[in-house]
């Protein structure tokens, strides 16, 4: 093995037998989740991991001597047991048999380095340490064998993860040639033997492992019966990978026709709808590229599931988010809890694994016991001043992803490859938008809802990206125009008699923020930084760098990319949510304090908002392309997905998530 090349672990060639994709994503991107199945081999290796041992010394021969010296070096301190328990290891009556746990060997040779459950070595005459003439290691196994012609049979990635065992312990000095399966599920002890055309094929594996690894991202299995209880399903996507990338296009157009000149020439003493209206309809119909050209409608055949796309991706999680935003408390870990103080008073306390993870508002204390334990599982934390406004967030390193990220800088610094993005989040923010006034307002203008349609459309028409702002800020104009009408008790709430110093109304006529002047826009400002906060959260769970983005242009500061994200789920989110805290009265006028020049919510009331706005993120909707039920949490990671597969190549166009 060349001396560059770093030593391939046995597990992750036994991933490349069963899927090279499952592969990529762990060793080459070092993507890891867990699943029920893997938590469960998790806990039944956990009595095999303790206590290990190492292996007898070898037998010196000739070359082979210094190898088994490193291979005894890597293992813990030599400890036996002799005899062992035949629950384990029924299949010598000899007592002199040696069982050492969790051996760890590598050999320079094949490239390649493992860890054995349990090395069972036999051994004749008085000296059990001089006298070695087999081991046989044993590897445990959760599941049940396949059943062959002759009987049970081991699975081809147990072939290779024993087979890579037994050539490991021969290049370390050891006599082997056969090793044992143990099924746990049946109970069962399987063995194999090795054979010349085993070994031949696991060389071959090894070579088209590392072949696999210096290449692109293999393509996904095709309705495999393997994808289900994939733990990395929900990372992999491989039926939507599929079905997207099947609307590849055989050769792109030499030309793009995405010209649009004078969309905001609009006439002050016309009406800004009507405006925007005449000069759009002079618009072509669709984009004249890619898989997707009949956006705005997007025309893929529907899929059928499951026979297209089967609902794959994980289940919603069952943990939580937890806000804390009473200043002066105090969080520390007891055991596998979190614990809140309020002055050396214990007020809340919360299981570890509940947490999906942990929210800060203001002066709100974390141990470095709670920091570092959050950042081994992890969970992240999010950082927000006492008014709301998200500036950081603290989490571990399980992600060690580069190549998403350097797709990701390439794009952005392409202007029109960063622009070829940045059109399809626009358009879905203004469809959204348009979507959400036809549902909650009492008589939607028709002339808005026209010009908001036309904009849809001409957003992926823009010619640079100054253009592409002129037209969310102008479909932004139309919809906040328009949004008071979506509240219903708007037109009560009018400040007519009140003194704007001491009462609130949910009057609303225009947006403003950076302070926000009334309790609407404080409440939608609040929520937009929960939003763009998950936001960031998909964005480093996917492999991207939150602060680089398209649309938004990098600033000290700003998550950019999390912005991106966002836009589309504005209005299905975050508008939503206010929509429903004000019309159904979860808030009141009282809830809202002054702050300054600024409008804030009552520590107290941010409660009911947190709580909707959770309850929001966990609803089921349909997902406007693949057909099934999503919550509106997982779609924002998928949507991150989705964009990174269209950055890295694995489809043709990135499509917005838009509801009807």
């Amino acid at each position: 093995m060349p001396t560059d090349q770093q030593l391939l672990p046995a597990r992750h060639l036994n991933e490349f037998v069963y899927c090279p994709r499952l592969f990529y994503c762990e060793h080459v991107e070092g993507v890891f989740v867990h699943n029920a199945d893997t938590l469960q081999g998790r806990a039944a290796h956990t009595r095999v991991d303790t206590g290990g041992s190492g292996l007898p010394k070898a037998k010196a021969k000739k070359k082979t001597a210094r190898k088994s010296k490193q291979a005894t070096a890597n293992s813990p301190t030599p400890t036996t047991d002799v005899a062992e328990a035949a629950t384990e290891s029924d299949a010598t009556d000899s007592p002199e048999v040696i069982h050492s746990r969790s051996v760890q060997l590598y050999s320079d040779k094949l490239g390649v380095t493992a860890k054995l459950d349990l090395v069972e070595t036999s051994t004749l005459g008085d000296d059990l340490f001089s006298s070695v003439t087999r081991v046989t290691p044993v590897e445990y196994k959760k599941g049940k064998p396949r059943e062959g012609d002759d009987g049970p049979e081991i699975w081809p990635t147990d072939q290779m993860q024993l087979g890579l065992q037994i050539l490991l312990l021969r290049e370390n000095g050891y006599a082997c040639d056969e090793g044992v399966l143990y099924y746990r599920e049946t109970r069962q002890r399987v063995s194999f033997a090795m054979t010349p055309d085993i070994e031949k094929w696991i060389h071959e594996q090894i070579v088209n492992a590392r072949a696999a690894a210096a290449g692109p991202m293999p393509e996904p299995l095709a309705h495999s019966g393997k994808c289900p209880r994939c733990s990395l399903v929900s990372v992999c996507l491989p039926d939507e990978t599929a079905y997207l990338d099947a609307f590849r296009p055989a050769s792109a157009p030499e030309t793009q026709q995405l010209g649009l000149e004078g969309l905001l020439e609009v006439d002050a003493e016309e009406p800004a709808a009507e405006a925007i209206v005449a000069q759009a309809e002079t618009l072509p119909d669709r984009l004249n590229w890619g898989p997707f050209a009949a956006l705005p409608e997007i025309r893929l055949q529907p899929p059928k599931p499951p026979e297209d796309v089967r609902r794959l991706i994980a289940p919603n999680e069952e943990t939580k988010a937890l806000y804390l935003n009473t200043p002066g408390h105090w969080v520390s870990k007891k055991g596998d809890n979190l614990v809140v103080k309020e002055e050396g008073r214990q007020v809340a306390e919360f299981r570890l694994h509940d947490l999906h993870h942990l929210g800060i508002f203001g002066p709100v204390q974390l141990s470095t016991a709670v920091v570092q334990i959050l950042c081994e599982r992890d969970v992240p934390v999010t950082w927000f001043t006492f008014g709301g406004w998200f500036y950081g967030m603290t989490r571990g390193h399980s992600l060690k992803n580069v190549f998403t990220r350097i797709e990701q800088f390439r794009h952005a610094a392409d202007p029109e490859l960063a622009l070829m993005q940045s059109r399809l989040f626009i358009h879905g923010k203004i469809r959204n938008q348009r979507t959400l006034l036809m549902r909650n307002h009492l008589s939607p203008p028709k002339g808005a809802l026209k010009a908001m349609k036309y904009l849809s459309r001409s957003a992926l028409h823009a010619s640079n990206n100054g253009q592409l702002l002129g037209i969310e800020g102008s479909a932004a104009l139309l919809y906040f125009a328009c949004f008071a009408g979506m509240l219903k008790h708007a037109e009560a709430d009018a400040p007519v008699a009140l003194d704007p110093q001491t009462e609130f109304s949910f009057y609303f006529d225009k947006r403003n923020r950076r302070p926000p002047r009334d309790p609407v826009n404080a409440l939608l400002s609040l929520l937009y930084s929960l939003l763009v906060k998950d936001c960031t959260i998909a964005c480093y769970a996917v492999g991207f760098d939150p602060y680089v983005g398209f649309l938004h242009q990098p600033r000290f500061g700003r998550p950019a990319l999390a912005l991106d994200l966002m836009e589309e789920f504005r209005p299905l989110v975050a508008d939503s949510t206010a929509l429903s805290l004000i019309n159904n009265r979860m808030l009141s006028p009282s809830d809202f304090l002054w702050a300054g020049q600024s409008v804030n919510l009552a520590p107290k009331a941010r409660k009911q908002v947190f709580n909707a706005y959770e309850k929001r993120l966990a609803a089921s909707v349909t997902h406007p392309v693949f057909g099934y039920k999503v919550s509106y949490r997982r779609a924002i990671e998928l949507q991150a997905r989705l964009l990174a597969k269209c950055l890295t190549g694995e489809i043709e166009q990135y499509i917005p998530f838009t509801t009807r």
